[in-house]
């Protein structure tokens, strides 16, 4: 028994040794690019207002997804919105474009990866508190279904998250390229 556990702990030592630095960080990358950048770029341009300046002049459908009841307070009306709301969807909206580029290239990964944790944190608080998800959208862990929106979707979102956060974006990417956020573990 002890030569079966010494063979798989040799054979999976060279394997990470070989592979880990390389591909998890790249295929986590690549994993954010093919299910995330998308979703959060189309999202981001539904707030989007009409023009040259609707990346600064926000559409009212940015104001309903993002404080449902303020807005209804204020009338649908964005004028009757305080400034720092008005500033706070703008952010917002800056970031569904800026932070999931930044992690598909790879530059300040970590960074970008805790601000994209943040951003989903609260857009499930929103989707929970101030739109009124159902039950069977927020879901529950340790059931039989498992593609609740919030619980069980956002959930492994977190989790690819929070492994860039931790590892960075790898070999290859922009911030290797420029020398940014290498861990210990890391060859320069």
């Amino acid at each position: 028994m002890t030569a079966i556990v010494s063979l798989h702990d040799r054979a999976f030592a060279r394997l990470d040794a070989a592979a880990s630095d390389l591909v998890l960080p790249t295929a986590a990358r690549l994993v954010f690019a093919g299910v995330l950048l998308v979703y959060f770029w189309a999202s981001a341009l539904t707030k989007l207002g009409d023009g040259l300046l609707g990346w600064i002049r926000l559409d009212a459908g940015a104001y309903i997804q993002m404080f449902p009841r303020t807005f209804e307070a204020a009338g649908f009306d964005a004028a009757n919105l305080p400034l720092s709301y008005k500033l706070l969807a703008l952010a917002g909206t800056w970031a569904e474009f800026v932070l999931p580029l930044m992690i598909v290239v790879g530059l300040f990964t970590r960074l970008a990866a805790l601000g994209m944790i943040g951003f989903v944190v609260v857009m499930s608080a929103t989707d929970i508190a101030g739109h009124g998800a159902d039950a069977t959208t927020i879901g529950a862990w340790f059931d039989r279904a498992s593609g609740s929106l919030i619980a069980d979707q956002r959930a492994l979102w977190l989790f690819l998250l929070l492994f860039l956060a931790l590892r960075g974006g790898g070999p290859l990417s922009a911030d290797r390229f420029l020398g940014i956020g290498h861990s210990p573990r890391d060859p320069a």
